[in-house]
């Protein structure tokens, strides 16, 4: 999830990225040159636009990209095979899902917190609580490690005007939930006394990937992250509709614009979570 600062004004608003899939923030004033993108090559970009993602601001962390500024592709997944699924809608903002969902359902999924700060532990424990309260199919618990889901810290400054909050990725094709959630400990993200709600929305929006949830506008990031609409990757293409990792419609969700829901790709700043369109999708798939 993503988020944009106009220090000017002394406000956030919601800026073009991938979580609520990473968060991010605008920083204008923010010195672009001491973070420049690190160079990506000319196939890992061709095989990141072949898997449906927007090529657009890919970083590098690790031997690991950062896509649609919270999405986290593994070496591994950039070598990920089309697989079989419903057929991709594009044009209208719904909640949407990956192929990969989780299986082996009912089931419990742990989640534990690495080296973090108290108040990531707590806010881990709030965003678990969001998810359990709907009484799905598919449960959370907090784990004091090893847990299917580590949430662990990484340290990154703003990138061409945003800064990511968090970044996670989808379940693999196997049905297993994706395995970590990264939480950026930069003080430009969070600064040095962090918002209880804040982080328990943005960890709230990471755990809806891991379990395969995409942007609700990824179509159109513009809609939560402001500028240039840009399309994170429909995937869609009549030789080969169900590239990984697909962006599905959720029946009985709407298409007109929802501006609350917590898969929006960029966040405003505040707490925001499940509205009454979240839950139908989720109720849905769990």
């Amino acid at each position: 999830m993503k988020k944009q600062l106009l220090l000017k004004m002394g406000l956030c608003i919601i800026c073009a990225s991938s979580l609520l899939t990473a968060c991010t923030k605008n920083n204008q004033s923010a010195d672009k040159k001491a973070n420049q993108t690190p160079q990506i090559s000319a196939d890992a970009s061709k095989q990141i636009a072949a898997l449906g993602f927007s090529t657009d601001n890919v970083r590098k962390i690790g031997d690991n990209y950062l896509v649609e500024d919270d999405i986290l592709l593994t070496p591994e997944n950039l070598k990920e095979a089309a697989v079989a699924g419903p057929i991709v809608r594009i044009a209208e903002t719904e909640q949407y899902q990956t192929h990969n969902l989780v299986k082996n359902l009912p089931r419990t999924i742990t989640v534990s917190v690495s080296n973090l700060p108290t108040v990531y532990a707590t806010a881990t424990a709030n965003a678990i609580a969001r998810y359990n309260a709907l009484n799905l199919s598919l449960q959370f618990q907090v784990v004091s490690s090893g847990g299917n889901i580590v949430v662990t810290g990484f340290n990154q400054g703003p990138s061409g005007g945003y800064i990511t909050l968090g970044y996670s990725g989808f379940p693999t094709a196997a049905g297993n939930p994706y395995n970590a959630i990264g939480m950026n400990t930069n003080p430009q993200a969070y600064g040095s006394n962090p918002n209880l709600g804040y982080l328990t929305s943005v960890i709230q929006h990471e755990l809806g990937h891991c379990i395969g949830m995409r942007h609700t506008d990824y179509f159109n990031r513009s809609f939560s992250c402001g500028g240039t609409a840009v399309n994170e990757g429909n995937t869609y293409s009549s030789s080969d509709p169900q590239n990984y990792p697909g962006a599905i419609l959720i029946p009985g969700t709407p298409s007109a614009a929802d501006a609350a829901s917590w898969m929006l790709a960029c966040s405003n700043g505040s707490d925001r979570t499940f509205n009454a369109n979240d839950k139908i999708a989720l109720n849905y798939l769990y």
